[in-house]
């Protein structure tokens, strides 16, 4: 395979009558799959323009968004999904930065996709993917008037295939790069490890604007398929796994959380799982201990960032265990991926030894190509052929990495750096303790300290005292929150990761700066 519209010409060859996609009412075999990704291919191509446009999505999942990742490669275009999360104003900023030809928009973003048309040229085509809006172009009426014939307009393996916004500490998101040989890729080195085969099916409930959307890739790729949801919530992804026997599903450690916990999961059948992936944040040990004891031993994690397609590296289910010596790898991000490299740098850039805390460093041919209209931050993040993460980290003897925490997340208290994931690992053994978030806060001893925000299991109780003193049985005084707070809730990306930053931001409200 050379672009992503192989993965759909690969399909009708090996198993065009095998169901490909799921979506609500919609199922698809391979070959209705592939004429309508080709029929949208060629209304890409009549529309006029030029190679490697862009190409926005604003919208949830659907089998419309797969079609539009391979229907756009197909046309020699790029895609540019769009985070729903965003405000206005920043989705703003981002279509500008992206120059977009064309946005399609998915239902619930009609108005928000007006406002953003006022204030963008005229040359931009507005699509409407699931109702028919007044004076646009309808998603299905386009394919219509269209051959489903195999446009072959792809190009080559390094051009540019989707242009997808990552968010930044401060200011506009980047935009990340990725080719077609980037995602292809992280996409074989997530086969070689997980072992997806024809006949396999992934429950798709996390949001496919994100790079999350590798394991419907990778299924696709092997003759799987995908059932892709709408948004994730708990009920309907047990629902989804029970009537279509999935065999698969990816989420992030927050909503493995909410399954865990919630009682009505038990009225569902799961059997059919045998692989249940994490990532996109840690995994407290003590959740994730449960979720191996309810769901079996099917756990395994891929450590990985935008930036490099996502693949950085992978815990099997074999390091997945509750007792003995290897149990300590439970806090472990696992080893480099089969085509990729992962090291640990100095502050001068050389590798450092086992055992040493640095910069996780990560190589290969799924590194993106850089960040679009920013030369500087790319020369800052891919250097001596290395992708500098910005995450902290130190590899043992046997080259399994453990993560510290994001160098933007440490905390300086006292000329002594923290680092959060470790505090919140030790709160979340706390059996009142649902979900926190460990940030630094303004303190007139200490310039900064280690400040935690909680959020309480229903009908559980704690005190701030008895959490803090809590904490100082198992961490260094330092390391212990100075002080907590009690909230509702904790604010969260789409993708359900606890959002350090925002509580961060609170917290230093009213300071020009977040550091002391």
């Amino acid at each position: 395979m050379f672009t992503l519209g192989d993965i759909c010409r690969k399909g009708v060859r090996l198993s065009a009558r095998t169901e490909a996609v799921v979506f609500e009412g919609a199922r698809l075999t391979y070959a209705a799959f592939d004429g309508r990704v080709n029929r949208l291919a060629n209304a890409l191509i009549a529309s006029g323009g030029n190679r490697g446009d862009r190409v926005a999505v604003l919208a949830e999942n659907s089998h419309h968004y797969l079609e539009i990742y391979f229907g756009v490669a197909k046309s020699g275009r790029v895609t540019t999904p769009l985070n729903i999360r965003l405000s206005r104003r920043e989705l703003l900023q981002v279509l500008r930065d992206a120059d977009v030809a064309a946005v399609f928009v998915g239902a619930g973003f009609e108005d928000t996709a007006k406002a953003l048309r006022a204030e963008l040229p005229d040359a931009v085509r507005w699509i409407s993917l699931e109702a028919e809006i007044a004076g646009w172009p309808y998603y299905e009426a386009l394919l219509e008037g269209q051959s489903s014939d195999d446009p072959q307009a792809d190009g080559a393996e390094g051009d540019l295939a989707a242009l997808i916004y990552t968010g930044g500490t401060t200011g506009l998101p980047k935009g990340v790069m990725l080719s077609h040989r980037n995602i292809l890729s992280a996409l074989s080195s997530v086969l070689l490890q997980c072992g997806f085969k024809s006949g396999d099916s992934t429950c798709l409930p996390l949001p496919l604007f994100h790079v999350a959307f590798w394991p419907a890739f990778a299924h696709l790729m092997v003759g799987g398929r995908v059932v892709v949801l709408r948004r994730p919530e708990v009920k309907a992804i047990c629902r989804a796994i029970q009537d279509e026997r999935c065999t698969h599903i990816n989420a992030v450690p927050t909503l493995y959380g909410w399954m865990v916990d919630d009682p009505a999961v038990a009225d569902f059948d799961l059997s059919s799982l045998r692989d249940m992936t994490y990532s996109g944040s840690p995994f407290p040990e003590e959740v994730l201990r449960r979720c191996i004891q309810k769901f079996g031993p099917i756990f395994s994690q891929g450590y990985g960032l935008t930036e490099a397609a996502p693949t950085a590296t992978f815990l099997g289910r074999e390091d997945h265990v509750l007792d003995g010596p290897r149990s300590r790898l439970l806090t472990s991000a696992g080893r480099e991926m089969i085509l990729n490299q992962v090291g640990v740098c100095g502050a001068n850039g050389d590798l450092l030894p086992p055992g040493v805390a640095g910069e996780v460093v990560v190589r290969g041919p799924n590194v993106m190509l850089g960040y679009w209209n920013n030369p500087d931050l790319t020369r800052d993040r891919l250097r001596d052929g290395w992708l500098h993460t910005g995450d902290v980290g130190m590899l043992d003897d046997d080259g399994y990495l453990f993560l510290l925490d994001r160098k933007a997340d440490m905390i300086v208290t006292g000329g002594e750096n923290v680092y959060p994931s470790e505090t919140e690992g030790v709160l979340h053994k706390h059996g009142a303790v649902k979900e926190c978030a460990v940030v630094s806060a303004p303190d007139p001893k200490w310039g900064e300290r280690v400040h935690a925000v909680v959020v309480l299991k229903g009908g559980a109780e704690a005190t701030e005292a008895e959490l803090i003193a809590f904490c100082h049985e198992f961490l260094a005084g330092y390391k212990c929150p100075k002080k907590i707070e009690f909230w509702p809730e904790l604010p969260k990306s789409a993708v359900g990761k606890i959002l350090r930053k925002d509580v961060k931001s609170v917290l230093w409200q009213g300071r020009s700066r977040s550091i002391a």
